[in-house]
């Protein structure tokens, strides 16, 4: 089954843009669909880490020197990079952090503990990560606030009038992920967003899967608050982003004390520098920072929808050939999604699955995906997880059912 993106793209090679592919697992040639995990990094932003450590090594902001002058300006020209990625009307909107998970607890931390009070309610969904439960179980612990969920139905999709029963004047707050990183769902969050909106509720989506398989506009999406990380759009890790409106962001508090988020410090009071600053804190990740600009570009080159249908080729395959093993089950069988499936199998554990699997050189992912509500709205402990970058092929697919075909062997 040929793929007509294959005139678009050429997949072999993109595959030599990435060195840890040309590698042999366990005497096989390496098939990594743990995607969503983490995506492999591509040379460009291999060298874009070494160009910065050989050639700029510097703090940022503070020095006058020529390495220290060159630091900065290509660190703040991956924060003007970051805002046209997004539309941002405001490149002080472009908040950096250590990851998605970062961005979530600054905003809960930040804005939830100035603005949120006992009574308040926030709403989240029933497929969201753990990243974006436990910060607001923690904050309504300490405020008083309630969480409310938006239930999941059989196929792995929000029930959106589920959630128009849940909004009132008590919303305060709503957080969604944009896609599940579990079942690869995507969610409608423009509807979810106006909706929150029209009761007067501010809105974070979690863009962590988004950012590197959709088209991505804050400013059409009207979302309040938008975080993602860098490692999964083949960036570097302990890198993300946090974009926040500029009003929200002024009035929110500072989320760590230390230097550069500050104008003046005495002994008897700190004033505060403006945003983007007052929330970055101390000496950052700056190669990685710098780095994420070269990701950005990669992808631009290849072109986002170029990507896009490729892994969508890629899931519709894949669905086709998992569903023809007996007694393999897809979890989430949404209308759109992205490149993700999850399946469990009948008598085989998902982490025996992935045991096998890796001994033939394939690497999946197993367990509850960070995930654990989801799953018990399963009835499942964990699935096994396949999910596709652009630098994946259908023979690598037919690899995986061959793969399985010999994990059922095994265990049955």
């Amino acid at each position: 089954m040929q793929s007509a993106i294959d005139n678009t793209l050429d997949i072999e090679q993109i595959r030599r843009d990435f060195p840890v592919l040309d590698q042999q697992v366990n005497g096989r040639p390496l098939v990594y669909f743990d995607n969503a995990a983490t995506n492999q990094k591509p040379i460009p932003v291999i060298n874009a880490l070494t160009r910065y450590y050989e050639g700029y090594n510097a703090n940022i902001h503070r020095g006058i020197h020529h390495l220290a002058e060159q630091a900065t300006a290509a660190f703040e020209a991956s924060r003007r990079a970051i805002q046209e990625f997004l539309n941002a009307k405001h490149w002080e909107e472009i908040i950096f952090t250590y990851g998605t998970t970062d961005g979530i607890n600054l905003v809960a931390q930040t804005y939830g503990r100035r603005y949120l009070k006992e009574g308040d309610e926030i709403i989240i969904s029933g497929m969201e990560h753990h990243s974006n439960i436990v910060p607001w179980q923690m904050l309504c612990e300490e405020r008083g606030c309630v969480l409310k969920v938006i239930p999941v139905d059989d196929n792995g999709e929000l029930i959106l009038e589920e959630y128009e029963k849940l909004l009132s004047e008590k919303t305060k707050f709503v957080s969604v992920v944009h896609v599940s990183n579990s079942l690869g769902t995507i969610n409608p969050v423009k509807t979810i967003i106006d909706k929150a909106h029209a009761v007067g509720a501010v809105v974070l989506i979690d863009g962590a899967q988004a950012s590197s398989h959709l088209e991505l506009d804050v400013q059409a999406l009207d979302t309040d608050f938008y975080v993602f990380s860098a490692h999964k759009l083949y960036g570097p890790t302990g890198m993300g982003v946090l974009y926040g409106k500029k009003a929200l962001l002024d009035a929110m508090p500072p989320y760590r004390g230390g230097g550069e988020m500050i104008k003046e410090v005495t002994f008897e009071k700190t004033t505060y520098n403006e945003i983007p600053y007052k929330f970055e804190a101390g000496t950052p990740n700056i190669a990685d920072v710098v780095a994420v600009k070269t990701a950005l570009e990669y992808m631009a080159g290849l072109g986002k929808e170029n990507i896009a249908a490729h892994e969508n080729d890629l899931l519709q395959y894949a669905t086709e050939q998992l569903s023809e093993l007996d007694g393999l089950r897809i979890i989430g069988q949404a209308k759109n999604k992205i490149g993700v499936v999850s399946w469990v199998m009948d008598g085989i554990h998902h982490q025996d699955t992935g045991v096998i699997l890796d001994q033939q050189g394939i690497a999946v992912r197993t367990g509850h995906h960070c995930c654990q509500p989801l799953m018990q709205r399963f009835g499942i402990a964990g699935t096994t997880r396949a999910s596709f970058a652009v630098y994946n092929t259908k023979d690598e697919v037919d690899r995986l059912v061959q793969g399985l075909r010999r994990v059922q062997k095994m265990m049955l």
